[in-house]
């Protein structure tokens, strides 16, 4: 690419209010967490799914952030999903637990369910 086209590839993102990092060069662990969530994305949902255009992208990609945040664990805060740290949850018999299908029908969620 020439340079630019980068800096018109960064003022994208600026325009949208994102703040655009630059990597060291020849620091190939640099990335590794913008890596690791988009190989995430890929293996989970997007390799699993043929879009029909940006729009049916975009609804998936929300669904699968909702998902991710919510519910899905997370290794590096010991298996809890981000927007349950902190809260210690019950043990739910097996008859009170339901199934909900999320990111399409893509991922199975287990809940308990309402009384």
């Amino acid at each position: 690419m020439k340079p630019g086209a980068l800096q018109a590839f960064d003022e994208v993102f600026r325009s949208e209010g994102v703040r655009v990092i630059k990597t060291p060069i020849r620091a190939p662990n640099a990335n590794a967490f913008a890596e690791r969530a988009i190989q995430t994305v890929k293996v989970e949902g997007t390799d699993r799914v043929l879009f029909r255009g940006a729009r049916h992208l975009d609804r998936f990609l929300a669904g699968y952030a909702e998902h991710y945040n919510s519910h899905r664990s997370h290794r590096g805060i010991d298996l809890h999903a981000p927007g349950t740290v902190g809260i210690v949850a019950e043990p739910v018999p097996f008859d009170r637990i339901e199934r909900r299908r999320a990111v399409g029908g893509l991922i199975n969620e287990y809940h308990e369910r309402a009384a």
